[in-house]
C-alpha cells in the first residue's frame, strides 16, 4: 500500500510542476490553486508512506515519476519539443527507478 502512495505521489507531483508553469509565476489564480492543491497532497501522500519504506527508494520512485511525468505532460499538453535525446533521457530515468527496486534496498 505504500508504494501506491508513493505512486499516487509521484503523478501529483506532475500535476503541481505542469501548475505551477500554467500559473505564471502565482498570477493566474486558477493554475496557482491547482499547484497548491497538487504540493500539499504530493507531499501528504509521501510523507504517509515514508512511515513504511526507507527514503532513498521512496524519494527516487517519487521524483523519477514526478520528472518522467512532467516532461511527458510537457511533450503532450505544453507543445514542449520531442527529441529522440528526450525520450531516451526519460527511459533512462524510468529505467533508474526500477534498478533502485529490484536493488532490494526498496523493502
Amino acid at each position: 500500500m505504500a508504494w501506491v502512495l508513493v505512486v499516487l505521489a509521484g503523478l501529483l507531483e506532475t500535476g503541481f510542476a505542469i501548475s505551477l508553469k500554467q500559473s505564471r509565476g502565482f498570477t493566474r489564480i486558477g493554475p496557482t490553486v491547482l499547484f497548491v492543491i497538487f504540493a500539499v497532497s504530493s507531499f501528504g501522500l509521501l510523507t504517509l508512506a515514508l512511515k513504511k519504506l526507507e527514503v532513498g527508494p521512496a524519494y527516487a520512485v517519487w521524483t523519477g515519476i514526478g520528472a518522467a511525468g512532467t516532461v511527458v505532460a510537457g511533450m503532450i499538453w505544453l507543445n514542449e519539443s520531442v527529441t529522440p535525446l528526450k525520450i531516451v533521457s526519460v527511459g533512462l530515468v524510468l529505467a533508474g527507478v526500477v534498478g533502485l527496486q529490484l536493488s532490494g534496498g526498496a523493502h
